[in-house]
Parts: C-alpha cells; sequence; structure tokens
C-alpha cells in the first residue's frame, strides 16, 4: 500500500543554477551533491523542502512546457515577497489566473528547464469548500 510520496526528481541541464532557485528563492536546504560520484544516471542534488525530498538530475530538460506543475503551500501573506524575489532572479513567472473566491491565490513560474511550479496559499478543504459555494 502506498503511504506517502518518496521524492520528486526533475532532469535539470544545470544542477547549481536550479540549485540556486530552490535553495535561495524557495527556502530548499541542500543535503546531498554527488559532485563527480554518480551512483544513479547523473550528476544530482538532494534537497529538503517542506518536509519534501527533491532530487534534480543532470540531463536534456523538457523540451516544451505544460501545465503538468509542482505546487508548494505558501501563506498567503509571503506570495507577493515570493512574485518579486522568482522576477528578479529572471524566472518565468506567469500572469494570475482567474480563480473561484476563497480558493486561494496562487503563483506559477517555469524553471530554466521548463518545469512548472506552483506556490499556492489555499488548502484541499478550502478548495473544496469554495466549489461547493460557487
Amino acid at each position: 500500500m502506498i503511504e506517502s510520496l518518496s521524492h520528486i526528481t526533475f532532469i535539470v541541464s544545470d544542477l547549481e543554477r536550479t540549485s540556486r532557485l530552490f535553495v535561495e528563492e524557495l527556502g530548499a536546504t541542500q543535503i546531498y551533491n554527488s559532485g563527480d560520484e554518480h551512483f544513479s544516471h547523473s550528476a544530482e542534488m538532494f534537497f529538503k523542502l517542506g518536509g519534501l525530498w527533491i532530487a534534480i538530475m543532470e540531463g536534456d530538460p523538457l523540451k516544451e512546457r505544460s501545465y503538468n506543475h509542482t505546487a508548494f503551500y505558501v501563506e498567503d501573506c509571503l506570495l507577493d515577497q515570493y512574485r518579486a524575489r522568482l522576477q528578479q532572479l529572471g524566472a518565468t513567472v506567469l500572469p494570475d489566473r482567474k480563480r473561484v473566491k476563497g480558493e486561494g491565490r496562487s503563483i506559477y513560474f517555469y524553471d530554466y528547464d521548463n518545469h512548472l511550479f506552483e506556490l499556492h496559499s489555499g488548502t484541499l478543504e478550502q478548495r473544496l469548500k469554495s466549489y461547493a459555494n460557487s
């Protein structure tokens, strides 16, 4: 039986650049860097972010963007700070999308390798309640 999410791996073209995004902008803690040793397919780094194990592995980036994304919970009062920092870093921050009142706010942005991330201030319970009231 599946008990929880183990980890998420993203294939990236530049480990150091993506590491800066995770550590400096999103607040992750780097916990491993394979350096010249390759125990898996290629060089890799591990991070802890919000209790999650995030891995990045060097390789060919996604060829195109899609709406497939990974979302992280962030307190609403911090969203504007994150938006400003991501824009300063040069991440592609998308315009806000129309939302149902009460479901929370989001920032969507692409990293350097076409991965879409969301910083979201709502919870599942809030979203279900807002949908039921619409």
